[in-house]
């Protein structure tokens, strides 16, 4: 794992700009590199007969890394990230020297899950994103003192939010909701893994975290106290500090 670049793959609905805090402090021990995922931020969504995907998403990846000529990445996401990651991982684990999954988890939705996202998906394409999304995410994403006090997190994350592509949100939610489990995947994974959570995340909860690390006798686990679903928006010198100190 020692001088890999490290990749770090974003949350839904969100794009690279979330990352902007952890930046700047992991730039300084390595290469970070931050893309925009597919329909989402800066990145537009390919035309495509396929029925959404991670494992396209994960494509997407894989020709980023060979664009930039990196053999293998340590490779890393929040949220929605993690669910790319771990496509990555399950359809070229060659490309992957270590794992960060942050505020994710490796199973798959719940059936009523599948349906909400589904629902998201058709309202997003029907009326667009500016109107409801943000303030029907929000609650969930971020921790309720955050909510209370933290104006500044709160409207970044919802600025975040609000300038996505409506067909990008769409994409990303059917594709979510088709993802399989990827526990199998995780625990054939031979390379060092460190998972982060927010101490009140409702949408992958601590348990959910607990469940990866303990599928892999060399993961770490780092909960960041008074943090939701959006740790690096939240609490980001917590989580480029468990970071630094994971890697070699």
């Amino acid at each position: 794992m020692t001088d890999l670049p490290l990749v770090l793959l974003h949350a839904y609905p969100l794009d690279a700009r979330m990352w902007n805090g952890v930046r700047a402090p992991l730039a300084a021990r390595t290469r970070v590199i931050t893309p925009d995922q597919r329909g989402l931020g800066r990145t537009e969504l390919p035309g495509t007969d396929r029925a959404p995907s991670l494992d396209d998403a994960a494509r997407d990846v894989v020709a980023l890394l060979d664009r930039l000529e990196l053999d293998r990445v340590v490779l890393g996401g929040c949220s929605m990230g993690g669910y790319v990651t771990l496509a990555v991982l399950r359809t070229a684990p060659e490309r992957i020297g270590g794992l960060v999954l942050i505020d994710t988890r490796a199973t798959a939705d719940t059936d009523e899950a599948r349906a909400t996202r589904l629902a998201t998906a058709e309202r997003a394409e029907s009326e667009g994103v500016a109107s409801w999304l943000a303030e029907a995410m929000l609650p969930n994403l971020l921790a309720a003192e955050t909510l209370r006090s933290r104006p500044e997190v709160v409207g970044a994350t919802r600025e975040l939010i609000e300038a996505q592509q409506p067909a990008g949100v769409a994409w990303a939610q059917r594709a979510m909701a088709a993802r399989p489990d990827s526990m199998d995947a995780l625990r054939g994974a031979d390379v060092p893994v460190l998972v982060i959570v927010g101490e009140q995340d409702a949408v992958t909860p601590p348990d959910a975290a607990r469940a990866m690390a303990e599928a892999l006798p060399s993961a770490r686990l780092v909960e960041i106290p008074g943090a939701g679903h959006l740790t690096p928006l939240e609490a980001p010198d917590r989580v480029a500090g468990a970071i630094l100190d994971w890697l070699p």
